[in-house]
Formats: C-alpha cells, structure tokens, sequence
C-alpha cells in the first residue's frame, strides 16, 4: 500500500483495479476508506480507485493536532499527484464531501469531474447541524451511546426495521469514539467552506437525502446553490444513501461521470 507524507501526516491509500480513468472517494467522519468496500465493484469496470486514509482516520499517523479542511484536501491532492493519474473523478461522502470540494478548489487542475454527496458549507448555517454534533462530540466518554446515536441520526426508520435489530447493533458497535473520529467531529463543527466555494471549477453533482437526520438535507441544498454550474440530486434515503440504496446511488454517480 503506497502511504506519502504530507506535512506531519503519513497518509496511506489504497488501489483498487486497473481501470483506464481513475476515480478518488473521499471518506467521512470515522474509521477510514473502508465505507467504500461494498460499492467497489460498481466502479473497478472503468475506473482504478484511490482510497486514501486521511487524518483521524485508524490507518494514518499524524501529531494528533486539530484537523483543518485545508489540511485534509491537501492530503486528498498529495494523493492524486503521488498516483500521478489525474485529472481524477472525485467522490466524497459527507465530512468527505465537504474535503472532495475544497481539494477541487485548491487544485482545479487535478479533478475533472466532482460529486458531493450529503455534505454542507458550515453547520453556523444551522442550528440543527451544530446542536447534533455537539451532542454527539459529548457521547465522547460513553462509548455505548456514542454509536448508538450515530445509528439512529445516520439511517432512515425504515432502513434500521427493514435490516432488523443484529445489523443496528452490529452497526451501532462499528462507530467508537476513538480520539480520530473526535477529531473529524470538531472539524465538522467548526469547518466553514464559504471561501473555497468561488475556486471550485470543475462540473459538481450535488447529492442530498430527504430523511437526513445526520446532515439535513437543506445542507446539501444549499451547497448546490453556491455552486452555480452544479447539478443536483435527491434520495428518499437517511444519511448513508450508499447503505440504503447503494444501486441507485452508483448509477446516479457514474451517469454523471460519464456524461463528462
């Protein structure tokens, strides 16, 4: 596994396929690229995918300092110049999304394509947002109800009853309140893309999810509006659309990318 250093992180990343585009997904919040396993397949057929593991994550090494957005996207373009294969399609996920926007931004050059899915500008824009991750960045000492939490903001009501009660629990166990995973909630409260938002040049695919108790879906609504050359999409799914309708969701993503 190739892993470069960028500042004082040791950021690895992974290979996937031997595609002739290349595609970068971005993680979120929590443990690492490995969000990404269950889609690979549906993008190994064209693309060679890149999963860096970026700070806060269990697989890089850093000083543990305060994570900053910009300190995060140059990671993910330190990546794309390391694997010299860009311009790249760029996919991020959540506090991913927000990093693939403002790695777009600092280096336009590099991304042809980007897709933002369930991310936001700053929760200073709302209310709900910043209340939610401050209750959550508080669970910190209660490990148990730490994962429970993101479960219940992460997922519709009908995905947890219609996966039944070992897969929540099973999912509520994998989201632990390790000091990285602190790390990314602190940058999503107090991250704000505001300023990066006129440097991203690239044609964007916004993607929101109507039952988003994690990032409501004004959020990704409003970033879309920011971004005048984007287009904009909408699941009927809670936060990790991915999880619930992982078909759908792919083929949104690859249409748009191949309509490039």
């Amino acid at each position: 596994m190739p892993t470069i250093t960028v500042g004082t992180a040791r950021i690895p990343y992974r290979v996937v396929g031997d595609g002739p585009d290349t595609l970068v997904l971005v993680h979120g919040t929590g443990p690492g690229s490995g969000m990404w396993d269950g889609l690979l397949d549906s993008f190994t057929d064209r693309y060679t995918v890149l999963l860096p593991d970026l700070s806060g994550s269990e697989a890089a090494e850093d000083d543990g300092a305060p994570l900053t957005l910009e300190a995060l996207a140059e990671q993910v373009n330190a990546v794309i110049a390391d694997a010299g294969r860009g311009p790249v399609d760029l996919l991020g996920f959540s506090l991913g999304a927000v990093v693939a926007t403002a790695a777009a931004a600092l280096r336009p050059d590099q991304v042809r394509r980007l897709v933002a899915a369930a991310g936001w500008i700053s929760a200073e824009q709302d209310e709900y947002l910043r209340l939610s991750l401050a209750t959550w960045l508080s669970l910190a000492d209660h490990p148990e109800a730490f994962g429970r939490y993101a479960t219940l903001t992460a997922f519709s009501r009908d995905f947890l009853n219609r996966i039944g009660r070992p897969a929540v629990e099973a999912n509520a166990a994998y989201m632990r309140p390790t000091p990285g995973t602190l790390r990314h909630i602190a940058l999503d409260l107090d991250l704000d893309l505001t300023p990066l938002l006129p440097r991203v040049q690239a044609p964007t695919l916004v993607i929101g999810c109507t039952q988003d108790a994690t990032v409501p879906v004004e959020n990704p609504r409003r970033l879309h509006a920011a971004l005048p050359t984007s287009g904009y999409a909408e699941f009927d799914t809670g936060h990790i659309v991915l999880a619930e309708q992982p078909e759908a969701f792919t083929k949104t993503v690859r249409d748009f990318f191949d309509a490039g």
